[in-house]
């Protein structure tokens, strides 16, 4: 499926951005006029006009809040944040020394953060403890009552922040009645910018300590407390759920079973490419977003440290260790992980469905993009049934 550029990866992240017009995160028009004046594969072109447009709208918000508009300003704050990030996504050569890219990230946050303050419901900033520092966090409350309530801690991926996750998953889970944990874990968002933590496949060593804070806040039903990791996620959420079983259910979106294997198939590419990775680098703009993504989230400096990193990353003898009911989301034409989450699905030994997401009901791309709504349906259903 394609939208609005050939070229793969353009192609998904517009269509990624569009998406969160679901829940106020984009307005349609927006997306069309800034990827029209962007030519294919043209990364600084992306990150100008999307920057532009997130200036702009960000304007919009910053007028209406001191006028006193509050709504007004709330749906344009969030709208700037979601461009911002995707002005920065390809900005990933050296992003330590890229000013520009920390400007983005952190125009990113400040925007969202004006934004919640201004939401219907209640939220708070939280700080998890870490080891020896903390990871940043928000608690989203269906209400102000003080009841306990299920619950769902949502991480990202490879590429994900924060400020996104509350687009992903947070509108949904609050109409449903859930509320929702959502943080940064090493490598996600502002803890590699600003904590220079990084990746580590042992992923309980992260959500363990989430569920220790979720556990102590009385809004909280520690019966009824869920994990969803969102893209790589899928393989983080599944090995911290192996060891973490304090949690009532737990949701691949999608299902991960050997990052390495991902990274593996780029390798192939550039040995069959004359001029190996640097050319393949040069004329595929998914290859070397993969790859310099990696160096920066993994904190290594090659692609074959990048390589023999991701080797931990499996679920291999790790599956069936997980206890609670699992739910492995599949989309028909995932250009990540095709056949992961069947892997996945037959070593779990817990109770357990795959749910497969197809391209003629306009759901088969990585993690759903430009399907939340029927994302959120089946994901949602199938939680109330299992907490019920």
């Amino acid at each position: 499926m394609r939208f609005l550029f050939e070229d793969e990866s353009f192609s998904f992240e517009a269509l990624r951005s569009a998406g969160y017009t679901a829940y106020a995160g984009a307005d349609l028009g927006e997306v069309l006029v800034t990827c029209r004046d962007i030519p294919e594969g043209d990364e600084d072109a992306w990150s100008a006009r999307w920057a532009a447009t997130a200036a702009r709208v960000e304007r919009i918000g910053r007028d209406a809040l001191a006028g006193g508009h509050h709504v007004s300003a709330r749906e344009a704050l969030l709208r700037a944040s979601n461009y911002y990030r995707t002005a920065d996504f390809y900005r990933r050569e050296n992003p330590a020394a890229d000013p520009e890219s920390a400007r983005l990230a952190k125009a990113s946050r400040r925007s969202f953060a004006d934004a919640a303050a201004l939401l219907d419901t209640p939220v708070r900033a939280l700080r998890i403890p870490y080891e020896d520092t903390t990871l940043p966090g928000y608690l989203f409350l269906v209400d102000d009552s003080g009841a306990p309530r299920p619950t769902v801690l949502f991480h990202g991926g490879y590429d994900s922040t924060l400020e996104e996750d509350y687009l992903v998953i947070v509108p949904a889970a609050l109409r449903r009645g859930y509320n929702v944990i959502a943080f940064d874990g090493p490598g996600q968002g502002s803890t590699v910018r600003g904590q220079n933590l990084h990746f580590r496949p042992d992923w309980e060593a992260v959500v363990t300590p989430a569920a220790d804070l979720a556990l102590t806040l009385p809004e909280v039903d520690g019966e009824r407390l869920a994990l969803m990791g969102m893209s790589l996620g899928g393989y983080l959420a599944a090995r911290a759920a192996a060891f973490e079983h304090r949690l009532a259910a737990c949701i691949l979106y999608d299902g991960v079973y050997d990052l390495h294997e991902t990274l593996a198939e780029v390798a192939a590419q550039a040995a069959a490419t004359p001029g190996g990775l640097e050319a393949l680098m040069a004329h595929s703009t998914s290859a070397r977003w993969v790859v310099r993504n990696g160096l920066w989230t993994f904190g290594v400096s090659s692609f074959d440290e990048l390589l023999k990193a991701c080797e931990a990353y499996t679920l291999a003898g790790i599956a069936d260790r997980i206890t609670c009911p699992t739910l492995v989301l599949e989309a028909e034409n995932d250009q990540f992980f095709a056949g992961q989450p069947q892997r996945v699905f037959d070593e779990l030994t817990c109770s357990k469905e795959l749910v497969v997401f197809r391209e003629d009901e306009g759901a088969g791309e990585h993690c759903q993009e430009g399907a939340l709504f029927l994302l959120h349906q089946r994901t949602f259903d199938w939680l109330d049934t299992v907490l019920a």
